[in-house]
């Protein structure tokens, strides 16, 4: 296994979603042998999100945008973002829900990183639900799974549903 990869080396995949939350993911962590930290590359095409409105109790993200400009939710504030930002979305309740969306006409790209710890519990305040896992922390490789970011089945019952353009 190497230990470096280059951007324009990354394989990105396009998850079957909701439109929504069109994104394509490119692997990275797994890919370069990392153990203790996840990380993936995502691309946001214009109007759209990566995932639902969502809190985690046992892992901590950070986002670094490489490209384009949005809007971070983070708790109850909308913050513009843009090429260069670093975003923490640190554990915790309602108050450090998070969620990218591109609200350009171009393209949004961005790293993700994440620690990796197992199980893990999801919090959506859009729907009121909660989601308790294992088997994938976030930016694990789900291509070897046929679960979704949160390590769902992918056609788990209403996973997506009340998770709309809030």
């Amino acid at each position: 296994m190497h230990p470096i990869v280059n951007l324009d080396q990354l394989d990105y995949d396009t998850p079957d979603r909701p439109a929504a939350f069109a994104a394509r993911l490119a692997p990275v962590a797994a890919r370069i042998g990392a153990r203790q930290l996840g990380y993936r590359v995502t691309e946001l095409a214009p109007g759209a999100r990566a995932w639902p409105f969502h809190s985690h109790f046992a892992n901590e993200e950070m986002f670094f945008v490489l490209e384009g400009t949005g809007v971070l939710r983070m708790g109850s504030q909308r913050l513009p973002i843009r090429s260069g930002d670093f975003i923490a979305a640190p554990t915790g309740g309602a108050e450090s829900a998070h969620q990218i969306i591109n609200t350009s006409d171009q393209v949004l790209r961005y790293l993700c990183v994440s620690t990796m710890i197992e199980p893990e519990v999801a919090l959506y305040p859009d729907s009121g639900k909660f989601g308790a896992l294992a088997g994938v922390a976030p930016g694990g490789n789900l291509a070897l799974r046929r679960l979704n970011h949160f390590g769902h089945l992918r056609d788990a019952a209403d996973y997506w549903e009340g998770e709309g353009a809030a």
